[in-house]
């Protein structure tokens, strides 16, 4: 038996705004293998989840046994780099006015503080945003395309800049992507796709500029559809899970947990020897050169 152990490895899941989604669960699954937790949370939803979580709202329970520790929760807006980026509308907000640091530096600083230089072992971007997701592609604005790209991707290349110098030795950065980085997946829209395409080639790339100046390890997830609550403003979602669930290689509906399950391998030394991966966790949705319900009746 090869058991995962992250006993003693400090981790960072930059995303997590509710108990629902693959954050959330990548959180918990890190957590059950022994590792210290700590999340990043968009400005805007910071205050209700630091609230809920502390009225004990959220499902803390961990598989093995017993409850889920956060050590500690960070504001985080991925869209802006230092706090010369934030607009003066954004700063003056009044979700982000009582918070003193949000931006992917100052969050990067802080935790360097709190754990130490060299002490950061894990490093999860569980980050999207396309305003104009529900736009298909032929109609989206400059503005919107710009944006989905700027916080779904380019936030992994700066947290990686940002976070990189402060992580230690053999240290593991996950993403999580879509397959419509590779396929078209019709309601997808606004910049999304070119968003998801643009974090898997920039994996590949960062796996060999990180690898080779920090030893970072750098993989992604392409992982299936999950009827989220962030997921919900695809507008189509439970049509595309209900599609997958038809027509992918394994039957059944993707899990949060298949999914936390794979990110915590990738971030474990079982997988030492993996850098620069798109690891497709979909139910083998994406083999698939046809749909399987067009063959159900002839089985």
């Amino acid at each position: 038996m090869l058991p995962i152990d992250l006993t003693g490895k400090n981790a960072f899941v930059a995303g997590v705004a509710d108990d629902n989604g693959y954050g959330w669960a990548i959180v918990k699954a890190l957590a059950q293998a022994g590792a210290t937790v700590r999340v990043g949370t968009w400005p805007p939803v910071y205050k209700i989840f630091s609230r809920s979580l502390s009225l004990g709202k959220l499902d803390m329970t961990l598989a093995g046994g017993g409850e889920l520790q956060i050590e500690k929760i960070y504001p985080l807006d991925a869209s802006f780099d230092v706090p010369e980026d934030v607009p003066v509308e954004v700063a003056d907000d009044k979700r982000y006015k009582k918070l003193t640091s949000y931006t992917i530096q100052e969050v990067a600083e802080e935790l360097k503080q709190d754990i130490g230089k060299g002490s950061l072992d894990i490093l999860v971007h569980s980050l999207a945003n396309g305003p104009e997701v529900q736009t298909p592609l032929v109609d989206t604005s400059r503005r919107g395309y710009l944006a989905a790209v700027g916080s779904s991707a380019y936030s992994l290349v700066s947290m990686v800049q940002r976070f990189g110098p402060y992580m230690g030795d053999e240290a593991a950065v996950v993403s999580l992507s879509y397959l419509a980085a590779e396929k078209v997946i019709p309601g997808y829209g606004g910049g999304m796709s070119s968003a998801k395409a643009a974090l898997e080639s920039d994996t590949r790339t960062l796996a060999y500029e990180a690898g080779r100046r920090w030893g970072l390890r750098i993989n992604t997830i392409s992982a299936g559809p999950l009827s989220s609550r962030a997921a919900r403003a695809i507008g189509s979602i439970e049509k595309i899970v209900d599609y997958y669930k038809v027509n992918s290689a394994l039957s059944g509906v993707n899990s949060a947990l298949d999914v936390a399950n794979a990110a915590t391998f990738l971030c474990s030394p079982l997988a030492a020897g993996i850098s620069g991966e798109t690891l497709h966790v979909d139910k083998g949705y994406n083999v698939m050169g046809m749909t399987a319900e067009d063959q159900l009746g002839k089985e």
